[in-house]
Protein backbone atom coordinates (compact mmCIF):
# COMPACT_ATOMS: atom_id res chain seq x y z
CA UNK A 1 0.00 0.00 0.00
CA UNK A 2 1.43 3.40 -0.95
CA UNK A 3 0.60 6.72 0.63
CA UNK A 4 -1.53 7.62 -2.41
CA UNK A 5 -3.79 4.71 -1.42
CA UNK A 6 -4.24 5.93 2.14
CA UNK A 7 -7.05 8.24 3.17
CA UNK A 8 -6.22 11.46 4.99
CA UNK A 9 -7.47 12.37 8.45
CA UNK A 10 -6.95 15.81 9.89
CA UNK A 11 -6.51 17.36 13.32
CA UNK A 12 -8.86 20.05 14.51
CA UNK A 13 -7.28 23.52 14.83
CA UNK A 14 -7.31 23.34 18.64
CA UNK A 15 -5.72 19.88 18.80
CA UNK A 16 -2.30 19.63 20.44
CA UNK A 17 -0.29 18.97 17.29
CA UNK A 18 2.93 19.93 19.06
CA UNK A 19 2.55 17.09 21.59
CA UNK A 20 2.07 14.61 18.77
CA UNK A 21 5.10 15.96 16.90
CA UNK A 22 7.10 15.60 20.11
CA UNK A 23 6.23 11.94 20.51
CA UNK A 24 2.78 11.62 22.05
CA UNK A 25 1.33 8.61 20.20
CA UNK A 26 -2.44 9.14 20.48
CA UNK A 27 -5.12 11.38 19.00
CA UNK A 28 -8.32 11.57 21.02
CA UNK A 29 -11.76 11.62 19.42
CA UNK A 30 -12.36 15.30 20.19
CA UNK A 31 -9.10 16.28 18.45
CA UNK A 32 -9.88 14.88 15.01
CA UNK A 33 -12.12 16.14 12.25
CA UNK A 34 -14.70 13.36 12.00
CA UNK A 35 -16.52 14.07 8.75
CA UNK A 36 -18.53 11.44 6.92
CA UNK A 37 -15.45 10.12 5.11
CA UNK A 38 -13.55 9.61 8.34
CA UNK A 39 -16.58 8.04 10.01
CA UNK A 40 -16.73 5.59 7.14
CA UNK A 41 -13.27 4.16 7.81
CA UNK A 42 -13.30 0.60 9.08
CA UNK A 43 -11.89 0.04 12.59
CA UNK A 44 -8.13 -0.43 12.27
CA UNK A 45 -7.85 1.30 8.90
CA UNK A 46 -4.60 3.07 8.03
CA UNK A 47 -4.50 6.75 7.16
CA UNK A 48 -2.12 9.69 6.86
CA UNK A 49 -2.56 12.17 9.70
CA UNK A 50 -2.31 15.85 8.85
CA UNK A 51 -2.29 18.84 11.16
CA UNK A 52 -4.87 21.58 10.80
CA UNK A 53 -2.65 23.29 8.20
CA UNK A 54 -2.57 20.12 6.09
CA UNK A 55 1.05 19.24 6.89
CA UNK A 56 1.55 15.42 6.99
CA UNK A 57 2.50 14.06 10.42
CA UNK A 58 2.73 10.34 9.78
CA UNK A 59 0.82 7.11 9.25
CA UNK A 60 -1.82 6.35 11.84
CA UNK A 61 -4.40 3.69 12.49
CA UNK A 62 -7.98 4.89 12.91
CA UNK A 63 -10.83 3.56 15.02
CA UNK A 64 -13.77 5.96 15.18
CA UNK A 65 -15.43 3.74 17.79
CA UNK A 66 -12.63 4.33 20.30
CA UNK A 67 -11.85 7.34 22.48
CA UNK A 68 -8.31 6.96 21.14
CA UNK A 69 -9.35 7.60 17.56
CA UNK A 70 -5.83 7.52 16.07
CA UNK A 71 -2.62 5.78 17.10
CA UNK A 72 0.66 6.79 15.51
CA UNK A 73 2.35 3.92 13.69
CA UNK A 74 5.12 5.69 11.80
CA UNK A 75 6.12 9.34 11.67
CA UNK A 76 7.16 8.91 8.07
CA UNK A 77 3.98 9.65 6.07
CA UNK A 78 5.33 7.52 3.21
CA UNK A 79 5.83 4.43 5.39
CA UNK A 80 4.39 1.15 4.16
CA UNK A 81 2.88 -0.88 6.99
CA UNK A 82 3.47 -4.49 5.95
CA UNK A 83 5.35 -7.60 7.05
CA UNK A 84 8.71 -5.92 6.48
CA UNK A 85 7.64 -3.00 8.67
CA UNK A 86 6.68 -5.42 11.46
CA UNK A 87 9.97 -7.27 11.04
CA UNK A 88 11.91 -4.04 11.49
CA UNK A 89 10.06 -3.20 14.71
CA UNK A 90 10.42 -6.75 16.03
CA UNK A 91 14.13 -6.90 15.21
CA UNK A 92 14.78 -3.78 17.25
CA UNK A 93 12.71 -5.13 20.14
CA UNK A 94 14.48 -8.50 20.03
CA UNK A 95 17.93 -6.93 19.99
CA UNK A 96 17.33 -5.22 23.33
CA UNK A 97 15.78 -8.27 25.02
CA UNK A 98 18.59 -10.51 23.79
CA UNK A 99 21.08 -8.22 25.51
CA UNK A 100 19.09 -8.25 28.75
CA UNK A 101 18.15 -11.91 29.14
CA UNK A 102 20.04 -15.15 28.67
CA UNK A 103 16.89 -17.23 28.19
CA UNK A 104 14.12 -16.33 25.71
CA UNK A 105 11.42 -15.66 28.29
CA UNK A 106 10.36 -12.02 28.39
CA UNK A 107 8.01 -9.37 27.08
CA UNK A 108 9.14 -8.90 23.49
CA UNK A 109 6.84 -6.01 22.56
CA UNK A 110 5.45 -3.50 25.04
CA UNK A 111 2.95 -1.64 22.90
CA UNK A 112 3.61 2.06 22.23
CA UNK A 113 7.03 1.97 23.88
CA UNK A 114 8.20 -0.51 21.21
CA UNK A 115 6.54 1.35 18.37
CA UNK A 116 3.57 -1.00 18.04
CA UNK A 117 0.64 0.74 19.75
CA UNK A 118 -1.84 -1.50 21.49
CA UNK A 119 0.22 -4.65 20.84
CA UNK A 120 1.71 -6.83 23.57
CA UNK A 121 3.84 -9.87 22.77
CA UNK A 122 5.21 -12.16 25.46
CA UNK A 123 7.75 -14.82 24.57
CA UNK A 124 7.92 -18.25 26.20
CA UNK A 125 10.86 -19.95 24.51
CA UNK A 126 9.61 -21.34 21.20
CA UNK A 127 6.11 -19.98 21.86
CA UNK A 128 4.85 -16.42 21.69
CA UNK A 129 1.54 -14.88 22.74
CA UNK A 130 0.21 -11.82 20.92
CA UNK A 131 -2.33 -9.58 22.61
CA UNK A 132 -3.80 -7.36 19.87
CA UNK A 133 -5.46 -4.76 22.06
CA UNK A 134 -6.11 -2.30 19.22
CA UNK A 135 -8.23 -2.84 16.13
CA UNK A 136 -5.39 -2.36 13.66
CA UNK A 137 -3.44 -5.27 15.15
CA UNK A 138 -6.48 -7.51 14.73
CA UNK A 139 -6.72 -6.47 11.08
CA UNK A 140 -3.00 -7.07 10.47
CA UNK A 141 -2.53 -10.17 12.61
CA UNK A 142 -1.31 -12.27 9.67
CA UNK A 143 1.67 -10.10 8.60
CA UNK A 144 2.43 -9.51 12.27
CA UNK A 145 2.54 -13.22 13.10
CA UNK A 146 4.54 -14.00 9.94
CA UNK A 147 7.14 -11.40 10.87
CA UNK A 148 7.21 -12.66 14.46
CA UNK A 149 7.97 -16.21 13.33
CA UNK A 150 10.61 -15.00 10.87
CA UNK A 151 12.46 -12.69 13.26
CA UNK A 152 12.39 -14.79 16.43
CA UNK A 153 12.15 -18.35 15.13
CA UNK A 154 9.21 -19.18 17.41
CA UNK A 155 7.20 -22.13 16.14
CA UNK A 156 3.99 -21.60 18.11
CA UNK A 157 2.03 -18.34 18.13
CA UNK A 158 -1.14 -17.75 20.15
CA UNK A 159 -3.48 -14.82 19.72
CA UNK A 160 -4.92 -13.88 23.11
CA UNK A 161 -7.77 -11.54 22.26
CA UNK A 162 -9.19 -11.01 25.74
CA UNK A 163 -9.30 -8.18 28.24
CA UNK A 164 -10.73 -4.77 29.02
CA UNK A 165 -8.62 -2.95 26.42
CA UNK A 166 -10.25 -4.85 23.57
CA UNK A 167 -13.73 -3.99 24.74
CA UNK A 168 -12.78 -0.30 24.69
CA UNK A 169 -11.80 -0.79 21.04
CA UNK A 170 -15.10 -2.51 20.22
CA UNK A 171 -13.37 -5.85 19.64
CA UNK A 172 -14.70 -9.30 20.47
CA UNK A 173 -12.86 -11.74 22.70
CA UNK A 174 -11.17 -14.84 21.31
CA UNK A 175 -8.09 -16.94 21.98
CA UNK A 176 -6.77 -18.95 19.03
CA UNK A 177 -3.57 -20.72 18.07
CA UNK A 178 -2.27 -19.11 14.90
CA UNK A 179 0.77 -21.37 14.36
CA UNK A 180 1.99 -24.61 15.86
CA UNK A 181 0.32 -26.30 18.82
CA UNK A 182 0.15 -25.92 22.59
CA UNK A 183 0.30 -29.17 24.55
CA UNK A 184 -0.06 -27.77 28.06
CA UNK A 185 1.46 -25.32 30.53
CA UNK A 186 4.96 -24.10 29.63
CA UNK A 187 7.75 -24.19 32.25
CA UNK A 188 9.34 -20.75 32.55
CA UNK A 189 12.68 -20.28 34.37
CA UNK A 190 12.92 -16.93 36.16
CA UNK A 191 14.92 -15.80 39.19
CA UNK A 192 15.92 -19.39 39.88
CA UNK A 193 12.30 -20.49 40.13
CA UNK A 194 10.15 -22.46 37.71
CA UNK A 195 6.74 -21.07 36.80
CA UNK A 196 4.06 -22.86 34.83
CA UNK A 197 2.44 -20.59 32.24
CA UNK A 198 -0.96 -21.51 30.85
CA UNK A 199 -0.80 -19.48 27.64
CA UNK A 200 -4.23 -20.61 26.44
CA UNK A 201 -6.37 -20.36 29.56
CA UNK A 202 -4.43 -18.35 32.12
CA UNK A 203 -4.64 -14.68 33.07
CA UNK A 204 -3.34 -12.25 30.44
CA UNK A 205 -0.66 -14.10 28.45
CA UNK A 206 -0.19 -16.74 31.16
CA UNK A 207 2.56 -15.14 33.25
CA UNK A 208 3.48 -11.68 34.54
CA UNK A 209 7.02 -10.94 33.39
CA UNK A 210 6.76 -7.35 34.64
CA UNK A 211 7.32 -8.33 38.28
CA UNK A 212 10.65 -10.09 37.61
CA UNK A 213 12.89 -7.50 39.37
CA UNK A 214 10.45 -7.19 42.28
CA UNK A 215 10.33 -10.97 42.68
CA UNK A 216 14.13 -10.87 42.85
CA UNK A 217 14.22 -8.13 45.49
CA UNK A 218 11.63 -9.90 47.65
CA UNK A 219 13.65 -13.10 47.31
CA UNK A 220 16.71 -11.32 48.74
CA UNK A 221 14.70 -10.61 51.88
CA UNK A 222 13.43 -14.17 52.16
CA UNK A 223 16.38 -16.40 53.04
CA UNK A 224 15.21 -18.59 55.91
CA UNK A 225 11.92 -16.71 56.09
CA UNK A 226 8.25 -17.60 56.28
CA UNK A 227 6.71 -15.97 53.21
CA UNK A 228 3.06 -15.10 52.54
CA UNK A 229 2.21 -14.41 48.89
CA UNK A 230 -1.29 -12.87 48.60
CA UNK A 231 -2.95 -12.56 45.18
CA UNK A 232 -0.23 -15.00 44.17
CA UNK A 233 -1.44 -16.06 40.69
CA UNK A 234 0.97 -18.92 39.81
CA UNK A 235 3.22 -18.30 42.81
CA UNK A 236 5.22 -15.35 41.51
CA UNK A 237 6.75 -14.10 44.77
CA UNK A 238 6.56 -17.27 46.86
CA UNK A 239 8.34 -19.51 44.36
CA UNK A 240 11.09 -16.93 43.84
CA UNK A 241 11.49 -16.75 47.62
CA UNK A 242 11.74 -20.53 47.92
CA UNK A 243 14.33 -20.58 45.14
CA UNK A 244 16.37 -18.12 47.22
CA UNK A 245 16.17 -20.25 50.38
CA UNK A 246 12.94 -19.31 52.12
CA UNK A 247 11.92 -21.71 54.89
CA UNK A 248 8.34 -21.92 53.67
CA UNK A 249 5.93 -20.20 51.32
CA UNK A 250 2.14 -19.85 51.42
CA UNK A 251 0.37 -18.75 48.22
CA UNK A 252 -3.13 -17.27 48.45
CA UNK A 253 -5.35 -16.75 45.42
CA UNK A 254 -8.99 -16.98 44.43
CA UNK A 255 -8.23 -19.09 41.36
CA UNK A 256 -7.91 -22.84 41.83
CA UNK A 257 -6.29 -23.29 38.36
CA UNK A 258 -3.66 -20.66 39.18
CA UNK A 259 -2.83 -22.33 42.48
CA UNK A 260 -2.63 -25.72 40.76
CA UNK A 261 -0.03 -24.24 38.39
CA UNK A 262 1.84 -22.83 41.39
CA UNK A 263 1.93 -26.30 42.93
CA UNK A 264 3.25 -27.72 39.65
CA UNK A 265 5.98 -25.10 39.68
CA UNK A 266 6.94 -25.96 43.25
CA UNK A 267 7.08 -29.62 42.33
CA UNK A 268 9.30 -28.91 39.32
CA UNK A 269 11.63 -26.97 41.64
CA UNK A 270 11.69 -29.71 44.24
CA UNK A 271 10.28 -27.48 47.01
CA UNK A 272 6.79 -28.92 47.40
CA UNK A 273 7.52 -29.80 51.02
CA UNK A 274 8.00 -26.09 51.80
CA UNK A 275 5.11 -24.79 49.74
CA UNK A 276 1.40 -24.58 50.51
CA UNK A 277 -1.61 -22.91 48.92
CA UNK A 278 -4.83 -21.48 50.27
CA UNK A 279 -7.74 -20.75 47.96
CA UNK A 280 -10.16 -17.98 48.79
CA UNK A 281 -10.91 -14.28 48.71
CA UNK A 282 -7.67 -12.54 49.66
CA UNK A 283 -9.30 -10.27 52.24
CA UNK A 284 -11.11 -13.19 53.86
CA UNK A 285 -7.95 -15.26 54.01
CA UNK A 286 -5.92 -12.41 55.52
CA UNK A 287 -8.62 -11.94 58.15
CA UNK A 288 -8.58 -15.67 58.92
CA UNK A 289 -4.78 -15.75 59.20
CA UNK A 290 -4.90 -12.83 61.64
CA UNK A 291 -7.52 -14.64 63.75
CA UNK A 292 -5.24 -17.68 63.78
CA UNK A 293 -2.44 -15.48 65.12
CA UNK A 294 -0.17 -16.24 62.21
CA UNK A 295 2.71 -13.97 61.27
CA UNK A 296 5.27 -14.11 58.50
CA UNK A 297 8.73 -12.66 57.96
CA UNK A 298 7.82 -11.45 54.47
CA UNK A 299 4.31 -10.62 53.25
CA UNK A 300 3.64 -9.67 49.63
CA UNK A 301 0.33 -8.41 48.22
CA UNK A 302 0.10 -8.12 44.43
CA UNK A 303 -3.60 -7.48 43.72
CA UNK A 304 -5.29 -6.89 40.36
CA UNK A 305 -5.81 -3.31 39.21
CA UNK A 306 -8.19 -1.75 41.71
CA UNK A 307 -8.07 1.58 39.84
CA UNK A 308 -7.87 0.80 36.11
CA UNK A 309 -9.38 4.17 35.17
CA UNK A 310 -9.90 7.64 36.66
CA UNK A 311 -13.55 7.02 37.64
CA UNK A 312 -12.43 4.08 39.79
CA UNK A 313 -9.50 5.91 41.42
CA UNK A 314 -11.01 6.78 44.81
CA UNK A 315 -12.52 3.33 45.33
CA UNK A 316 -9.26 1.79 44.19
CA UNK A 317 -7.18 3.79 46.65
CA UNK A 318 -9.49 2.72 49.47
CA UNK A 319 -8.96 -0.89 48.40
CA UNK A 320 -5.16 -0.46 48.43
CA UNK A 321 -5.40 1.08 51.89
CA UNK A 322 -7.48 -1.89 53.04
CA UNK A 323 -4.90 -4.33 51.67
CA UNK A 324 -2.14 -2.59 53.63
CA UNK A 325 -4.25 -2.40 56.80
CA UNK A 326 -5.03 -6.12 56.71
CA UNK A 327 -1.56 -7.26 55.64
CA UNK A 328 0.47 -5.26 58.16
CA UNK A 329 -0.62 -7.25 61.26
CA UNK A 330 0.53 -10.42 59.51
CA UNK A 331 4.13 -9.17 59.37
CA UNK A 332 6.37 -10.28 62.22
CA UNK A 333 8.36 -7.68 64.14
CA UNK A 334 11.17 -6.42 61.95
CA UNK A 335 9.69 -8.19 58.95
CA UNK A 336 8.94 -6.93 55.48
CA UNK A 337 5.78 -5.98 53.62
CA UNK A 338 5.67 -5.58 49.84
CA UNK A 339 2.64 -3.87 48.30
CA UNK A 340 2.07 -3.68 44.56
CA UNK A 341 -0.22 -1.80 42.20
CA UNK A 342 -0.73 -2.26 38.48
CA UNK A 343 -3.34 0.51 38.25
CA UNK A 344 -2.79 3.13 35.56
CA UNK A 345 -4.91 5.70 37.36
CA UNK A 346 -3.16 5.44 40.74
CA UNK A 347 0.21 7.13 40.40
CA UNK A 348 3.10 6.34 42.71
CA UNK A 349 2.40 9.19 45.12
CA UNK A 350 -1.26 8.28 45.59
CA UNK A 351 -0.48 4.59 45.95
CA UNK A 352 2.27 5.28 48.48
CA UNK A 353 -0.05 7.51 50.52
CA UNK A 354 -2.81 4.89 50.54
CA UNK A 355 -0.36 2.15 51.55
CA UNK A 356 1.19 4.21 54.35
CA UNK A 357 -2.25 5.14 55.66
CA UNK A 358 -3.26 1.49 55.79
CA UNK A 359 -0.10 0.50 57.64
CA UNK A 360 -0.67 3.31 60.13
CA UNK A 361 -4.28 2.32 60.66
CA UNK A 362 -3.02 -1.17 61.53
CA UNK A 363 -0.97 0.36 64.33
CA UNK A 364 2.38 -0.28 62.68
CA UNK A 365 5.19 2.07 61.70
CA UNK A 366 7.37 1.43 58.70
CA UNK A 367 10.22 2.60 56.54
CA UNK A 368 10.31 2.28 52.75
CA UNK A 369 13.44 0.42 51.72
CA UNK A 370 12.76 -0.05 48.01
CA UNK A 371 10.48 1.27 45.29
CA UNK A 372 10.19 -1.06 42.33
CA UNK A 373 8.80 -0.88 38.84
CA UNK A 374 8.41 -3.18 35.85
CA UNK A 375 11.51 -4.78 34.37
CA UNK A 376 13.43 -3.41 31.37
CA UNK A 377 11.51 -5.64 28.97
CA UNK A 378 8.58 -3.30 29.78
CA UNK A 379 10.11 -0.02 28.58
CA UNK A 380 8.37 3.31 29.12
CA UNK A 381 7.46 5.80 26.45
CA UNK A 382 8.39 9.10 28.13
CA UNK A 383 5.51 10.96 26.50
CA UNK A 384 2.94 8.39 27.69
CA UNK A 385 2.57 8.15 31.45
CA UNK A 386 0.21 5.16 31.08
CA UNK A 387 3.12 2.95 29.99
CA UNK A 388 4.53 3.12 33.54
CA UNK A 389 1.72 1.34 35.34
CA UNK A 390 3.47 -1.00 37.82
CA UNK A 391 4.60 0.17 41.26
CA UNK A 392 5.95 -1.91 44.14
CA UNK A 393 6.71 -0.59 47.62
CA UNK A 394 8.84 -2.57 50.06
CA UNK A 395 8.47 -1.66 53.74
CA UNK A 396 10.34 -2.80 56.82
CA UNK A 397 7.86 -2.82 59.68
CA UNK A 398 8.72 -1.84 63.24
CA UNK A 399 6.81 -3.39 66.15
Amino acid sequence: MTTSDLPIVRLRPKANARAIRHGFPWVFANELVTDRRTQGLAPGALAVLEDADRHPMGVVTVNTGSKIICRMLDRDPTAKIDEAWFADRLTRALDMRSRLFTDPFYRLVHAEADGMPGVVIDRFGDCAVIQPNAAWADVMIEPLSAALASVTGVTTIVKNGTGRARSLEGLTEETVTLRGAVDGPIPVPMNGATYMADILGGQKTGLFFDQRPNHAFAARLSQGARVLDVFSHVGGFSLAALAAGAAEGLAVDGSAPALALAEQGAQAMGVSDKFATRKGDAFDVMAALAEEGQQFDVVVCDPPAFAPSKPSLEAGLRAYERVARMAAPLVAEGGYLALCSCSHAADLSKFRTASARGIGRAGRTAQIIQTGFAGPDHPLLPQLAESGYLKSLFFRLDP
